[in-house]
């Protein structure tokens, strides 16, 4: 990989401990849980930087149109949601926020920590 884009890749996972401590707080940098949310931040960020390059690059050589994109990422997004729906019955997410089934969400969240 090229110097300069190394460089910016390890300069944006830098975020990575701003994220673990918004999400669980001041903690030591061997903290396990710490570490762990660390690891799966910096994965979502080279993640959406590594999609966002190819779709550019995909729309730059017109591969697809942005309205092409645009539709494709409803198809997905629905199709996402939906999925989630059967792993956590119960649950639905709609425009204002999750709507939730008290009674199949009770079994759902069965064994959720407090």
């Amino acid at each position: 990989m090229k110097a300069s884009a190394e460089q910016a890749l390890n300069r944006l996972c830098k975020w990575r401990s701003v994220f673990a401590g918004w999400q669980l707080g001041t903690r030591p940098k061997d903290d396990s849980e710490s570490d762990a949310v660390r690891d799966m931040r910096e994965g979502l960020l080279l993640l959406r930087v590594e999609v966002t390059a190819i779709v550019t690059l995909l729309l730059q050589k017109g591969i697809y149109t942005f309205e092409e994109y645009e539709d494709q990422i409803e198809v997905e997004a629905n199709a996402l949601s939906k999925m989630l729906e059967r792993r956590f019955p119960g649950f639905k997410a709609t425009d204002i926020g999750m709507s939730i089934d008290p009674s199949k969400a009770a079994e759902t969240t069965k064994g959720w920590r407090p």
